[in-house]
């Protein structure tokens, strides 16, 4: 493997990889020629990455296992899943999107992850992780008796093994038993630290033709003696045991194979080409570097996980925010659960893994015994959460919007009903830019107005975010604070830790006028342009469960039209629950809502997003006048 000190600033020569327009012509070059394939493809993805930004890291980690699967298999024909994505990049440079690379993430260009309606070798959509392996046995079985010589590929990454729903795929996969391959890219060495010369000698025999022979063979012979056969499989699964953390797998029903260095051409070559012919459900669990090939991203693997734009003189862009500047929303909610973990003894920080995302490295280092990281496990994050309320403990969720959806069954069922005292930091609600319709927060609001006991906050700024934690986290009961990805308007924040009156509005402009306007979150900014263009009353709602109907009321009899704007789905929103406020006690009121239209906004940068969910200032002016002259 070829290293590389820097991320290049001109464009590399790769008559190699220019050659390659789909896999299919790369089938026929020798192990050399791959060699050089592969470090053409990764010096061409670290300067795309460095031209447009992205996802880098995961990439970096499988460029020699992306080139053997497409090597081996007769992609698209047959079936290959990425789990999450991230590490996908070089799968779309090899699938005939090379020159289209460099508009990844970028509004009309490729998307983040793998995309069906983008290329047919992208054979299942993704964004959150460990839905691989359901989706790969969903396809072996629909294809077994169609299409018997289709093969079916996952990959999957050692942090998505840990969701539960890969193990319960897994558990299905060992009952059913399908042909399929499972490619475990353990790029962390979570599982296991044993990578060496034994185990990998031992990993090339169990994937060799000559011992898959000799076991079924020898499993025939020995059957009709149980003993034997009983004491030949235990000695088998514990000769495997030491050399190889494969034993769970191996219970599970799959053939484990390895640990192998995923950076080994021709060991994955032949190793993979042997599994390919093999019946049943095979199991590789290959060694991989995240960064691979790059100095500084090996050394800092979080850091390169996703990189902004390099500038001109070679230098990384942090991953961009036009205020840079200003403190974002994900180091506000860190700052607050500081403070108030000085004062609260019983406050518990639970994150599932995304420490560095949700703002909790300083709570992590400040208070070790009092911080979960939990894994991709949303669902128990939840549950674990309720565990310590009953004790009497006050946790704190960090979790982003998106990613709640996961566990709404623990929401409702383990936390809500028995109206146990968990806060949960919304992360990442509403449109979030580049990492497309996976990623944005925008139904929120929808699915927790309908759950009984829920406490729902949107805060417009960074200090009304800080006020309306403590208010969340003090109120007895389930509580959501959401808040956006990046920075606010860089508001002043009081650091005191006096809650808000539950359900008490903030009337920002009181004009008496025929047109009230109602604020739901960090749209305040264009809320308030159009309530001076309007002469408008404007109300900040903060809450918008409990609602505050007093003030509602007395602003409705006297008003004609509300108007409504939230950066999240308009259908089973904020607005409707105003709706339906007012249908209750017999307002009489015209009403418009601005919200995220009821289709995905595909990737791009926030703002691009906003004008097309028709939620700019310019697009909620020209509705407005149409509709308010009428």
């Amino acid at each position: 493997m070829k290293i590389f000190k820097e991320i290049p600033t001109e464009l590399p020569n790769t008559p190699l990889l220019d050659s390659v327009n789909y896999p299919s012509d790369l089938r026929s070059f020798s192990i050399n020629e791959l060699e050089t394939l592969a470090n053409e493809l990764r010096e061409f993805l670290l300067y795309s990455v460095g031209q447009s930004g992205g996802h880098l890291g995961g990439g970096l980690g499988v460029i020699e296992l992306t080139i053997i699967l497409h090597y081996l298999y007769d992609t698209p024909y047959d079936n290959l899943v990425w789990d999450v994505g991230h590490q996908a990049y070089p799968h779309k440079i090899l699938t005939g999107r090379k020159e289209k690379i460099m508009s990844i993430r970028k509004k009309g260009g490729l998307a983040p992850f793998p995309s069906r309606s983008e290329s047919e070798y992208d054979t299942f959509g993704v964004g959150h992780s460990s839905t691989s392996l359901s989706a790969l046995v969903g396809m072996a079985e629909a294809t077994k008796n169609s299409n018997p010589d289709k093969k079916h590929v996952a990959v999957i990454g050692d942090g998505a093994m840990t969701a539960g729903m890969a193990f319960e795929a897994l558990s299905h996969i060992g009952h059913l038993k399908p042909n399929l391959l499972v490619i475990l890219n353990d790029n962390d060495m979570s599982i296991s630290e044993n990578v060496g010369g034994l185990s990998n000698y031992f990993s090339r025999i169990w994937a060799s033709k000559t011992y898959k022979g000799i076991k079924k063979s020898g499993s025939s012979f020995l059957k009709p003696l149980p003993q034997a056969y009983h004491l030949a499989r235990k000695v088998e699964t514990q000769m495997k045991a030491m050399v190889a953390p494969g034993t769970i797998f191996e219970e599970l029903g799959l053939n484990y194979i390895g640990p192998i260095d995923g950076h080994n051409l021709k060991e994955l070559k032949d190793v993979i080409s042997n599994l390919k012919e093999f019946e049943g459900p095979q199991f590789l669990h290959v060694i991989t570097k995240k960064g691979a090939g790059l100095d500084s991203a090996e050394a800092d693997r979080i850091g390169f996980h996703a990189i902004g734009k390099i500038n001109a003189i070679g230098k990384i862009n942090a991953i961009k925010d036009k205020k840079i500047k200003q403190k974002k929303y994900q180091d506000i909610f860190g700052e607050w659960i500081i403070d108030m973990a000085n004062i609260s003894d019983d406050l518990i920080g639970i994150t599932p893994a995304m420490r560095e995302g949700s703002g909790l490295v300083e709570f992590s280092k400040k208070f070790p015994d009092r911080y979960f990281d939990v894994a991709i496990a949303e669902q128990h994050s939840i549950t674990f959460a309720a565990g310590l309320s009953v004790e009497k403990k006050k946790p704190v969720v960090a979790i982003y919007s998106t990613f709640l959806q996961r566990g709404y069954d623990q929401l409702i069922h383990d936390v809500a009903v028995q109206n146990l005292d968990v806060t949960f930091a919304l992360d990442r609600s509403g449109l979030v830019g580049e990492d497309g319709p996976t990623h944005s927060g925008n139904y929120d609001i929808a699915y927790l107005r309908c759950i009984p006991n829920m406490l729902i906050c949107t805060p417009s700024d960074e200090n009304e975010t800080r006020k309306l934690l403590t208010t969340a986290y003090l109120h007895k009961g389930p509580a959501s604070v959401r808040y956006p990805r990046g920075a606010g308007p860089n508001s002043k924040i009081v650091k005191d830790l006096k809650p808000y009156k539950i359900g008490e509005a903030n009337v920002i402009r009181d004009k008496n006028s025929k047109v009230v306007i109602l604020n739901f979150g960090t749209l305040l900014k264009e809320a308030t342009e159009i309530s001076k263009d309007l002469k408008a009353t404007l109300v900040d709602m903060r809450f918008v469960k409990p609602l505050d109907e007093k003030i509602l009321k007395k602003l409705f009899n006297k008003a004609e039209v509300f108007i409504s704007i939230e950066d999240g789905s308009v259908m089973g929103g904020a607005g409707s629950a105003v709706q339906e406020f007012a249908s209750k006690e017999n307002l009489n009121i015209k009403s418009i809502l601005f919200g995220i239209p009821d289709k995905f906004i595909e990737h791009a940068s926030r703002e691009e997003m906003l004008i097309e969910a028709g939620l700019d200032i310019e697009s909620i002016k020209s509705k407005l006048s149409k509709v308010l002259s009428m």
